[in-house]
């Protein structure tokens, strides 16, 4: 138990801005098998988000409420993936080889691609969000930042880590993980469904299985065109838009079923 403790902690220290104990070490070993408890940490923004959508909604109307929710969930991971998205909007959209690609995704500005790539996602989100009532919109939250991260996790057992050199700006990742991890992410990633079917039946809703798949199998066919495989980076954008594609999918099953 104690070393499950230790592995969390290594996985809330390196996904989010969580504060942990200062005894605290870590290791890429030891960050290899801290992604299991990636979609955990999903619950945890999730939870934060949640509660500042909820508490905001008694004084704000649903919009600010959502923006504000929004800004807490980026708070809470240190805008990590939405960094890893601009990274990948730049470098894949300025860059026409795999060299290119890397080292301008290696750069720490931010250029156009970047800048509308995540615009569009923030608006995304936010354009979806406010179309769904408090509850749907909580439900929303809980389904989706597990289930994004997932997603991006499933990326590490499929296909190859592209190392970059020292100089890069690496951001920490797991660079491995085996079958039965992934079945345990999943595991935590998908225990959220079990309660919502108790509260809100509605079988459909595992529906959203389908699409996150076709969205995984293109993004890993495209970053595999370009450069051999994934990079932290990628992870990020894989999470963002697999995020955007569960809201997507959720608003549509809320208005016809």
């Amino acid at each position: 138990m104690k070393k499950q403790l230790h592995i969390f902690l290594n996985a809330l220290m390196f996904y989010s801005r969580i504060p942990v104990p200062s005894w605290m070490h870590h290791n890429e070993e030891m960050l290899n098998r801290a992604t299991v408890y990636f979609p955990v940490i999903g619950w945890i923004v999730a939870g934060i988000s949640g509660l500042v959508y909820w508490l905001c909604t008694w004084i704000f109307p649903p919009s600010v409420a959502v923006l504000l929710s929004m800004g807490a969930g980026i708070l809470t991971t240190g805008a990590f993936h939405e960094d890893g998205l601009a990274d990948v909007c730049d470098g894949f959209g300025g860059g026409w080889t795999k060299i290119k690609i890397l080292d301008i995704m290696k750069d720490s500005r931010v250029g156009t691609y970047g800048v509308v790539g995540l615009l569009l996602a923030l608006l995304l989100k936010y354009a979806t969000l406010t179309t769904l009532d408090i509850r749907h919109t909580l439900l929303a939250l809980i389904i989706a930042h597990p289930l994004s991260r997932l997603t991006a996790l499933s990326m590490i057992y499929t296909h190859e880590y592209v190392r970059e050199d020292a100089l890069s700006k690496v951001k920490p990742i797991g660079k491995k993980i085996s079958l039965s991890e992934l079945l345990l992410a999943g595991f935590w990633a998908f225990l959220p469904f079990v309660f919502i079917q108790l509260y809100w039946p509605n079988w459909a809703i595992l529906g959203v299985v389908l699409p996150l798949c076709i969205t995984k199998w293109y993004l890993a066919r495209y970053f595999t065109k370009w450069i051999g495989g994934y990079t932290g980076d990628c992870l990020g954008s894989i999470q963002q838009i697999s995020e955007i594609v569960i809201y997507l999918y959720l608003i549509a099953i809320w208005k016809f079923i």
